[in-house]
């Protein structure tokens, strides 16, 4: 059996099962990315809360294993050479598990990059993005009186659906007719925009026709439905 004690993550959420992949995770759209593939991959995994509300994410535990203090972050018994691998950053996550399991990640070199860089779009683009619409129109930023940072991000959104909109065009997802990270990484996201942060006006969500569709797609896998409630919020 895996010995993760070298590890001080797990003084803090000790490993039920060591041999399992470990998650630390919340449900936020960056925590789900991770939640959501490993349903779709079928990879057996431990879940463990780190929960805002306590800080848990400015401990020690939690930054020996990512330092930027951000969820999601795995530990897995069975790495590369059958080492213990830590990793953080929910792209590098996804690829990690793409490529350990050979699954949702295209096998052709061409495709398989033209994958990788749909997921660098979301990080890059409408993950800090939306994030910042959310905060100038939900949380503490709707109180500032100047408007001009919430008007850059809710277009600059806007723009970014658009991209999404004429590249999903005779596509069922981003590429093509194959369901990849790709999609994992933006679902949420997209679903958050609109649904929690309350700004499908704001951006004028309707127009995007394909996107919408594309959404509903997404939201129906069942795997999609699990994962978007692991782990369990507080009180939930």
């Amino acid at each position: 059996m895996p010995d993760l004690s070298a590890f001080p993550i797990t003084k803090r959420w000790p490993a039920k099962n060591p041999e399992l992949l470990q998650l630390y995770s919340l449900p936020t759209p960056n925590g789900v990315k991770v939640s959501i593939m490993l349903e779709e991959i079928g990879l057996p995994y431990e879940v463990h809360l780190v929960d805002f509300g306590k800080d848990d994410q400015k401990t020690p535990e939690f930054l020996s294993l990512n330092p930027n203090g951000k969820i999601p972050a795995i530990l897995d018994p069975n790495g590369p050479g059958d080492q213990p691998l830590p990793l953080f950053e929910s792209g590098a996550i996804l690829q990690y598990l793409a490529e350990k399991t050979g699954k949702l990640l295209p096998q052709d070199a061409a495709r398989r990059w033209q994958t990788i860089q749909w997921v660098h779009f979301q990080m890059g683009g409408i993950g800090p993005m939306f994030g910042q619409v959310g905060f100038f129109h939900k949380f503490a930023g709707k109180d500032f009186e100047d408007k001009r940072p919430l008007k850059r991000y809710v277009d600059e959104s806007r723009r970014l659906l658009g991209v999404l909109e004429v590249h999903l065009k005779g596509r069922q997802w981003v590429m093509d007719d194959e369901y990849t990270i790709a999609d994992i990484s933006m679902l949420g996201w997209v679903r958050n925009l609109i649904g929690f942060y309350g700004a499908r006006d704001l951006v004028e969500f309707d127009q995007f026709k394909l996107v919408a569709a594309w959404l509903e797609r997404g939201l129906a896998r069942p795997a999609v439905q699990r994962g978007l409630n692991i782990p369990k919020r507080p009180g939930g």
